[in-house]
């Protein structure tokens, strides 16, 4: 009751010391990052496994069962959930709060080096990683055209955009989804293969050998020295044409006279589109500690700026946006703390009917929690859905709290 009775008995220090907690408050406000929900990074722990050419079914009995075996009797797991597809397998491992990540993730790579050699041999290194929650994307625009292909467009989206995106403030990466590389496809044709007696793997090994750029050395004399450079990688369909698959006794077969060479797309298996359009989608990764409606706003403000750098014909569009929801939710409790005050005033009145005795917890309410944010900003918590909501629960507390030192 110290504090009570140096408010009543000094009321200019009280009221600055309010105002002081007012704007310090507002100051820390401010600079609270807005998200939807706490920052809390589960522990997960992903491990991917591919094996080309494998069928699902394949996948599932020489790697996925395999692995869940062992990762089964992990200590900590909370859920194992995995995906067979085909060419690869997918285990998805969440682990108890209490348990740390590197732990857990070093635990994954002894159990996957331990049966390492019951997979196939053709099968690649598991890959072990751990799953970031930050590492979604908050806006996905979309970059379609009626007029270019989504090689161009791929094309544009890597070289003049991705780059301008990643400087903006509070960006992390940005991934392009739907993309479409240029790459050189071999069509083999199995007649003319089968007539000079070779198979896909000779014409393999032959596109691994002469297509490679190897170290040339360097040439010294008395008074000079020349770095040499052999030019082995093949850039043009006519130079892929001319390799050499094989050789007997003078004749030589070229990879053009078994197979049609033509640029295309790097996969063929997949494509996007945005309002029937071909389009190629640009995902914008925030920093772990940036604010996501910061960040969207930061970018939906450059998009102008994005548009006037592109050709004619592209048009670049916001498909998702995260900060929408975070935006409505946020408002949505805010609405309900401003109910609650009027409320909690408005009962306050009606049971004690003095204006006067009505003001205290007016007063306080606010300045309970704009001063609330300052703790909230040294702890390093966020403006989020649940914030807001253990605000809303604190009104009553204020509130009671001012009634009894009012009684007193």
């Amino acid at each position: 009751m110290k504090i009570s009775d140096l408010s009543i008995k000094r009321p200019v220090l009280a009221s600055v010391m309010s105002l002081t907690i007012l704007l310090f408050g507002i100051i820390s406000f401010t600079r609270l990052p807005v998200r939807e929900y706490p920052d809390i990074d589960p522990p997960i722990i992903s491990v991917v496994t591919f094996y080309r050419g494998a069928s699902p079914s394949v996948v599932e009995t020489e790697i996925t069962n395999i692995l869940e075996e062992q990762f089964a009797t992990l200590e900590g797991v909370k859920t194992l959930t995995s995906s067979s597809q085909e060419q690869g397998s997918v285990i998805t491992i969440e682990f108890e709060l209490n348990r740390d990540v590197d732990e857990a993730a070093n635990d994954v790579r002894d159990r996957v080096s331990r049966i390492r050699g019951q997979l196939p041999r053709e099968v690649d290194d598991p890959v072990i990683s751990k799953v970031d929650a930050n590492a979604q994307a908050i806006v996905w625009l979309a970059l379609s055209s009626d007029r270019h292909s989504g090689l161009e467009l791929s094309d544009i989206a890597d070289r003049v955009l991705k780059e301008r995106i990643q400087r903006l403030p509070g960006v992390g990466s940005v991934i392009i989804g739907g993309e479409r590389r240029y790459a050189m496809r071999i069509w083999l044709n199995p007649l003319r293969m089968a007539a000079f007696n070779l198979t896909t793997q000779d014409v393999e090994a032959a596109i691994r050998r002469e297509n490679a750029e190897i170290p040339g050395g360097r040439v010294e004399g008395a008074e000079r020295e020349f770095a040499v450079r052999t030019r082995g990688e093949l850039n043009t369909p006519e130079e892929f044409a001319n390799i050499i698959v094989s050789q007997n006794e003078g004749d030589r077969v070229r990879l053009g006279d078994v197979a049609d060479v033509q640029v295309g797309a790097e996969d063929e298996r997949s494509l996007a589109r945005f309002n029937c359009r071909p389009a190629v989608g640009l995902g914008i990764v925030k920093q772990s500690k940036a604010s996501t409606v910061d960040v969207a706003d930061v970018v939906r403000a450059t998009l102008d700026e994005l548009r006037a750098s592109m050709p004619e014909g592209i048009q670049l569009d916001v498909a998702f946006d995260s900060s929408i929801f975070i935006k409505d939710s946020i408002n949505e409790v805010a609405e309900t703390i401003l109910i609650a005050m009027v409320l909690v005033i408005l009962v306050v009145l009606a049971f004690l009917k003095s204006f006067r005795a009505t003001l205290i917890p007016t007063v306080a309410i606010p300045i309970s929690i704009i001063g609330a944010f300052v703790s909230a900003f040294f702890f390093g918590f966020t403006i989020n859905i649940l914030t807001l909501l253990a605000l809303v629960l604190a009104i009553g507390l204020v509130v009671d709290d001012a009634i009894v030192v009012l009684e007193n």
